[in-house]
């Protein structure tokens, strides 16, 4: 049994980071937004420059979705006021990217979380695999609905630790405002909970 070098990219709240670290591993975060909680163990910066640093596991917490999400598709074809189709279809194309590098990984264990996919997105993505499983808040402790998907290599689907009454779509009806993109990217902590006690220690067993 020995602690793992986790790599927790695209998150800032370090709710997934601080859930490995209360278990005994070298839990980093890395995003291009400082820490919240002013960590030292987080790394500001584009995940991609890390990924040969030797991690035992890679948890992608939430990578920039917009253009890849089925729920985002019709931009590409008719895009908001002042955007054009072309800016569409270049972010779609650096997304797609960003998720290719994290996907495809020099590192054993990779769990990489995203909405739905639509087909162009699909298409762009190297070595493209369907979604392992599709989990939702209120299976972990939290009264909320919000499907989010996980691909996962080498590690077991995770298996939901308390099912709660309660299925409002906070999340998804959250009013406009300067921070709603920040609290639609927080991680739920009883996920980040179940990702820490199932595959913290399914990896340590393996490598025991």
């Amino acid at each position: 049994m020995r602690e793992m070098r986790v790599l927790v990219a695209c998150e800032f709240s370090g709710i997934v980071r601080r859930a490995f670290a209360e278990r005994g591993h070298d839990a980093w975060s890395c995003d291009l937004l400082p820490a919240e909680d002013r960590s030292n163990k987080h790394i500001v910066g584009d995940a991609r420059s890390l990924l040969g640093d030797g991690w035992d596991l890679l948890i992608v917490a939430h990578p920039p979705c917009t253009r890849l999400c089925n729920s985002g598709v019709r931009w590409l074809s008719k895009p908001p006021a002042g955007r054009t189709r072309a800016e569409m279809w270049a972010e779609l194309d650096e997304g797609a990217a960003l998720f290719s590098a994290l996907w495809n990984a020099p590192i054993e264990r990779i769990a990489v979380e995203n909405p739905v996919m639509h087909r162009h997105a699909k298409e762009r993505i190297v070595n493209y695999a369907p979604p392992a499983q599709s989990v939702q808040p209120w299976q972990f402790g939290h009264g909320e609905s919000k499907r989010t998907c996980l691909w996962l290599k080498n590690l077991p689907p995770l298996r939901p630790t308390e099912i709660v009454a309660g299925r409002e779509a906070r999340v998804h009806r959250m009013p406009p405002g300067p921070d709603r993109w920040r609290e639609r990217s927080r991680f739920f902590p009883g996920i980040a909970e179940a990702m820490a006690d199932q595959w913290g220690g399914h990896a340590m067993r393996a490598a025991a």
